[in-house]
C-alpha cells in the first residue's frame, strides 16, 4: 500500500460517483443513498444524515456522519453524463435492430465474445439477452403479421399487407413501450454504445470525461483530508481514463490530498477486449502502476452483470512488473446478505449489480457509507486486506496495443 495508510483520520472528504450506462437522473442516487445509508447505520450502529448541497457544480448532496466516535462530513457529487446516454437511446425501432446487428457483428467478428466468456459467463450471457429478446419481439411481430395477412388475403387480397404490417409494427413499439420491465432495448443500447467505435472513446464522451477531470481537480486543491472516486459498472472504465488523464497532466500537487478509486461491479472486459480501446488499455496500465493512489476493485460471484473478480488490467493482457493496482476483492453476497435476503435478491440480477450501493444485512470490511462517510481513507481501510484468493488475472484479451 502507499502512503495513504499513515494519514491522520478523515473528517472531511469529497466523493465523486460516475454512474454506469443510465438514463435516469441523478437524484436516483441520492435518495437511494438517503435510503440505504439509514438502514445500514441502523445495522452497524452509526449516525448518519444527508442535507441539500449547498454550493455550486455538479448534481450532489451533503453527508454528515458520527463512526466510531468520530464526526465526519462528506460532500457527494454525481459526475453527469444521463443527458448524452439518454440522447443514444433516442432511436427508432429499425434503428435498434440495426444497432443489434452491427453490435453482434463486432463482438463476433473480432472474437471478442468468446475471450470474454472464458473470462465470466454470466456478463456474457447478460449481453447476448437484448439480442435474444429483440429477436424474439421481431418473431412474434412478423408471427402475428404472416397470421393476419392469411387471414385477410381471402378477403381483401395484397391490401391484406397494410392492416398486417400497422399491428406488426404497433406490437414492437408495445415491446418497447414495456422495456422498463424487459430491459432489451436499455441494454442494447448500453453494448452499441461501448462498442459503436469498437472501444474508441466518443467524441461527446470524451469532452463530457475532461470536465469530470476538471471537477476532480479543483477537489485535490481543497481543503479536505480524501478525495474519491467510485465508478460503477460502466462508469469504472470512465473512471480509469478520468484518473489517467488527471495524473498525466501533472497537475497534482505534492500536497494534495489522498487520492482514491474505488470500482464496484466493472465491465471493464466489454470494452477493453475490443480492438480500438488502445487508449483504455494505455489508461489501465498507467493506472495500476500508479503511487498517487489507491485503487480498490470490488465485485460479487452473485452480480451476473458484472465481470466478478476479474482484475481488469490483468485480463486485459496490459499488466507489468509494476502493476500495483487494483487490490481485488469480493463483496460475497452470499456471507454478507442473510439467507433470506439472498433468495428474495438472487433472480433480480439488475437489483444485485446496485448492491454495492446498497446496505447489507452482516456486512464485513465492505461497507458503502463507512468508506464514503467513514473516518478511514480507502488506503488506510483496506491496508492490511489481501487480495481475493479466487479472483481471476490470466491475460485472456486479443488485442493489447496500448496507445503510444
Amino acid at each position: 500500500m502507499n502512503s495513504q495508510q499513515n494519514q491522520p483520520q478523515v473528517r472531511r472528504r469529497r466523493v465523486f460517483y460516475i454512474s454506469g450506462y443510465d438514463p435516469i437522473h441523478p437524484r436516483r442516487y441520492r435518495e437511494l443513498y438517503r435510503k440505504e445509508s439509514q438502514a445500514q447505520a441502523a445495522i452497524s450502529g452509526y449516525e448518519i444524515s444527508l442535507s441539500p448541497k449547498s454550493d455550486e457544480g455538479p448534481y450532489g448532496w451533503h453527508v454528515r456522519s458520527r463512526q466510531d466516535g468520530v464526526d465526519i462530513q462528506a460532500d457527494i457529487d454525481v459526475l453527469v453524463w444521463s443527458d448524452i446516454v439518454r440522447d443514444t437511446m433516442a432511436t427508432s425501432i429499425p434503428a435498434t435492430y440495426l444497432q443489434l446487428v452491427r453490435t453482434a457483428w463486432i463482438y463476433i467478428g473480432s472474437g471478442t465474445l468468446w475471450r470474454l466468456m472464458r473470462l465470466r459467463k454470466g456478463p456474457v450471457i447478460a449481453a447476448l439477452y437484448p439480442v435474444g429478446m429483440l429477436i424474439v419481439q421481431l418473431a412474434v411481430a412478423f408471427a402475428v403479421a404472416w397470421g393476419l395477412t392469411a387471414l385477410l388475403t381471402p378477403v381483401v387480397g395484397w391490401l391484406a399487407l397494410i392492416p398486417a404490417a400497422v399491428v406488426a409494427y404497433a406490437l414492437l413499439h408495445w415491446f418497447r413501450k414495456i422495456d422498463h420491465r424487459l430491459f432489451a432495448y436499455y441494454l442494447m443500447h448500453d453494448y452499441a454504445y461501448s462498442a459503436a467505435q469498437k472501444g474508441a472513446v466518443p467524441a461527446e464522451l470524451n469532452a463530457r470525461l475532461s470536465t469530470f477531470t476538471d471537477h476532480i481537480r479543483g477537489a485535490l486543491t481543497s481543503d479536505v483530508d480524501e478525495v474519491l472516486v467510485v465508478g460503477h459498472s460502466s462508469g469504472a472504465h470512465l473512471g480509469v481514463a478520468v484518473l489517467a488523464d488527471l495524473i498525466r497532466t501533472g497537475a497534482m500537487s505534492d500536497r494534495h490530498p489522498p487520492l482514491s478509486f474505488l470500482t464496484l461491479g466493472q465491465v471493464v472486459p466489454m470494452v477493453s477486449f475490443l480492438p480500438n480501446a488502445d487508449a483504455l488499455r494505455s489508461d489501465l496500465q498507467f493506472l495500476s502502476e500508479r503511487d498517487e493512489l489507491t485503487w480498490v476493485d470490488v465485485s460479487a460471484p452473485g452480480d451476473g452483470c458484472a465481470f466478478a473478480l476479474c482484475d481488469p488490467v490483468a485480463v486485459t493482457g496490459v499488466a507489468t512488473e509494476m502493476a500495483r493496482w487494483p487490490l481485488v476483492l469480493s463483496a460475497a453476497f452470499t456471507q454478507t446478505l442473510t439467507p433470506e435476503r439472498w433468495q428474495e435478491l438472487r433472480w433480480r440480477f439488475f437489483r444485485l449489480h446496485f448492491q454495492y450501493l446498497c446496505a447489507f444485512d452482516r456486512p464485513k470490511d465492505y461497507d458503502y457509507f463507512r468508506i464514503t462517510a467513514g473516518p478511514q481513507t480507502l488506503g488506510q481501510r483496506f491496508s492490511q486486506r489481501a487480495p481475493s484468493k479466487s479472483r481471476i488475472e490470466r491475460p485472456t484479451s486479443k488485442y493489447r496495443s496500448v496507445r503510444p
